[in-house]
């Protein structure tokens, strides 16, 4: 993936302004190269946008003397769209890019909300998609894919449910108790997907032996969870699960301690993923968990910056004074495969080169490695998956690893604990 215009950045604050040139021959100007991204700035999603900043400093610094591609050295802009958390807004933002900016790739990050319009957007103009931050059933299965055609212009990259049951079911086996599971599923493309009975928990959790307890899905930013609290408690639910908005689960999360409802396990998807939501909710953020996607402690690296996990997590601190967060990793490689691609392209005009340039890639990521041909679908490539427990700390939340048996090169760093 190296090529005579490649960055390297260092591991602090610096690495937002500071590139070191490598050497390269004169070569003939081109056109500017416009990359448009969608991302959920505002809204309930808003949480999953806040690398963006750094990130996309990050990838402008490193590109401002230009990508070279196929010998001519051609301008990057950088076209970002804010979708408000909504579906709606992310389909008119994608068409915004597409018709009136005239991008040549466009991105998109952070739920089915975003990812599934922008993509469907591109397929439609056939314009090159990449997008990640979703798992893939309710990506492409939530867009009608087809496993055996797929999709022509639009790719993405992300774990799935097979690996986030996994996870789950792996941290809960480690655990006494008396596998009886409440779910929280909300009625959006990540609640449908999740709690389907056909591609989601509920076969696995009978063929494992857990008792599911599902009350049906609920209304996104619901304000009143009585019902479902009622529910888990005359059942005996000793396991907690989900996958809701951080402003669901904070709700959801008070009103259960008000009402008495103290399960031994809590495991959520979405919310439960970000600090910020964790220090929140004060001493009872203390042994949540969740899916890891990523941490500093991943033994992964960056194809752009060649910085570690471990490294780009200290920048990013350094630069924002924020505590690291998972989409860092996912943003940050995002852009890397775009970059990938674009150098591979062999005619920067033709949108079915960059399509090309992209599905043929063997990328390294700072969020793992992958192949687009590998599938397990046409289009769709994994990322890998363990699981974590938040402790408080003087210094904040702080995740630990405690599940890894899907995979072992990502270390465990704690044990699990049961909940008070």
């Amino acid at each position: 993936m190296t090529t005579m215009t490649r960055r390297r950045f260092g591991a602090s604050a610096a690495a937002l302004g500071a590139a070191a040139v490598l050497p390269r021959p004169a070569l003939a100007a081109g056109r500017t190269v416009r990359i448009g991204f969608v991302t959920p700035q505002t809204g309930p999603l808003a949480v999953f946008a806040e690398p963006d900043a750094f990130v996309l400093s990050q990838f402008r610094n490193g590109l401002s003397d230009g990508l070279d591609i196929a010998g001519t050295v051609h301008p990057v802009e950088i076209i970002v769209r804010d979708s408000q958390s909504s579906s709606n807004r992310a389909a008119t933002a994608a068409q915004e890019l597409i018709l009136d900016e005239g991008v040549d790739l466009i991105l998109a990050t952070a739920t089915p909300d975003t990812t599934n319009p922008v993509a469907d957007q591109a397929e439609l103009n056939e314009v090159p998609c990449i997008t990640n931050d979703t798992p893939w059933q309710p990506h492409f299965f939530g867009r009608q894919g087809d496993p055996e055609v797929g999709f022509d212009w639009t790719f993405h990259f992300f774990w799935g449910l097979e690996d986030v049951i996994s996870v789950f079911t792996g941290m809960w086996d480690q655990a006494n108790t008396n596998k009886v599971v409440g779910a929280l599923w909300p009625n959006d493309p990540d609640g449908n997907a999740w709690g389907s009975p056909e591609i989601g928990f509920p076969p696995v959790l009978e063929a494992k032996g857990y008792t599911l307890v599902d009350p049906g899905r609920y209304q996104v930013l619901s304000d009143d969870f009585s019902a479902q609290i009622a529910t888990f408690k005359a059942a005996g639910v000793e396991i907690l699960t989900g996958v809701v908005p951080p402003p669901d689960f904070s709700t959801f999360w008070l009103q259960a301690a008000q009402q008495g409802f103290a399960p031994k396990v809590v495991t959520f998807g979405k919310a439960l993923e970000f600090p910020q939501v964790i220090e929140s909710l004060g001493d009872r953020g203390e042994g949540l968990t969740t899916e890891v996607w990523w941490s500093p402690q991943h033994p992964f690296s960056s194809s752009f910056t060649g910085q570690s996990s471990a490294e780009l997590a200290a920048a990013y601190e350094a630069a924002t004074g924020r505590p690291w967060t998972m989409p860092l990793a996912f943003k940050h490689s995002l852009f890397e495969v775009a970059v990938d691609a674009l150098r591979r392209t062999k005619d920067i005009d033709d949108p079915a080169e960059i399509r090309n340039a992209i599905r043929a890639g063997r990328y390294e990521t700072i969020a793992g490695g992958f192949d687009f041909q590998l599938g397990p679908v046409s289009g769709i490539a994994k990322t890998p998956l363990v699981g974590g427990q938040w402790r408080l700390t003087e210094d904040g939340p702080r995740i630990e690893v405690v599940e890894n048996g899907d995979h072992p090169s990502i270390a465990v760093t704690a044990d699990l604990r049961l909940l008070d």
